[in-house]
């Protein structure tokens, strides 16, 4: 971090919020050429949040260590393959946790409570090494997401160095120090063009969620190159320093919401799927952030054909706090 801020300090940088005003179509115009790289910079209060998010994450990790390992311990010995004991199972190691980790990240934009846990990475309004730091401290949550590679015959062990490496490959994709990298560098590997575009906002929903190679956005959908100047953050951010408020606030506002008394105000049933709503996020759209939509209390499909009179309620719709951001 050091060295980057070193680095950046002798170059132009960007006024701090030049593109609050920004419509959303101009933060997602495609329009070639590319806008210059210009840093924002490094803040000291900001890089302090993203240290203390750090070690949150390392003490939350270490108390759910043992519950983790004896759950891949168990995965293990019910194994269906041995891939990780052939002559490049810790390649597969490496490709497997990769493509895991992209439906991972991806469901963690997706799925409101799984954005609860994401959503602190993306709270920074600013993109520098500092900003990698910024791990969640509910990690637990998507642990079942990794569970194939033991029941694959990846070790627990191997799976973790896999993740590790993983970890450590995306932390110097978070910098405006490095500008785009040549055209086959960038048409593989996740890089940190590719990933400024997914701590922006708004764009398209579900940008960049590639961990190494981001061959798998290009794959389903979800790739989109760097053209647009970046506005970092969230569509609404949340304006504080604290890491507990940043690690927990998008729980605090589930909770919140579930707790509406126009939720509790229908049938058993449909309220249930409206309390269930809260944790979900709408199709399409990023989850979990300050911005507001309509509650809509008819149920999704197929709840709805299970209620004697399905359609919306007569009642005051409420709003909820869910995502419009990556």
């Amino acid at each position: 971090m050091a060295a980057e801020a070193l680095v950046l300090k002798n170059r132009p940088k960007r006024t701090f919020g030049d593109l609050d005003g920004a419509t959303r179509d101009e933060l997602s115009d495609p329009s070639l050429p590319a806008d210059p790289l210009v840093p924002v910079g490094y803040e000291t209060r900001d890089t302090v949040a993203s240290l203390g998010m750090l070690a949150g994450n390392l003490v939350a990790n270490a108390a759910v260590f043992g519950l983790t390992h004896r759950i891949d311990r168990w995965a293990y010995r019910h194994r269906v393959a041995n891939l990780g004991s052939t002559r490049f199972g810790f390649t597969g190691a490496m490709m497997a946790w990769d493509f895991l980790y992209y439906w991972d990240h991806r469901w963690m934009h997706e799925v409101r409570l799984l954005w609860a846990n994401h959503v602190s990475h993306h709270s920074s309004e600013r993109y520098n090494l500092s900003t990698a730091l910024r791990q969640p401290w509910s990690g637990i949550l998507t642990h079942w997401v990794f569970l194939p590679m033991p029941l694959l015959g990846f070790t627990p062990a191997m799976t973790s160095q896999a993740g590790l490496y993983n970890l450590l490959y995306q932390y110097w994709v978070h910098t405006e120090a490095i500008d785009r990298l040549p055209a086959p560098v960038e048409a593989v590997m996740n890089t940190a063009s590719h990933h400024r575009v997914h701590h922006g906002q708004p764009a398209v929903p579900r940008q960049e969620l590639a961990g190494i190679f981001i061959v798998w956005d290009k794959l389903f959908g979800t790739f989109e190159p760097e053209v647009a100047r970046v506005k970092y953050g969230l569509t609404k951010n949340i304006d504080t320093f604290n890491p507990v408020r940043i690690a927990y606030h998008e729980f605090a506002d589930i909770a919140r919401d579930i707790a509406q008394p126009q939720v509790f105000a229908t049938s058993w049933v449909t309220s249930s799927a409206a309390r269930l709503d809260a944790f979900r996020s709408p199709s399409g759209h990023r989850t979990g952030n300050r911005h507001h939509r309509r509650l809509n209390l008819e149920p999704s499909w197929p709840l709805r054909h299970h209620l004697t009179q399905p359609g919306p309620l007569l009642i005051a719709p409420s709003r909820l706090r869910t995502a419009a951001l990556r």
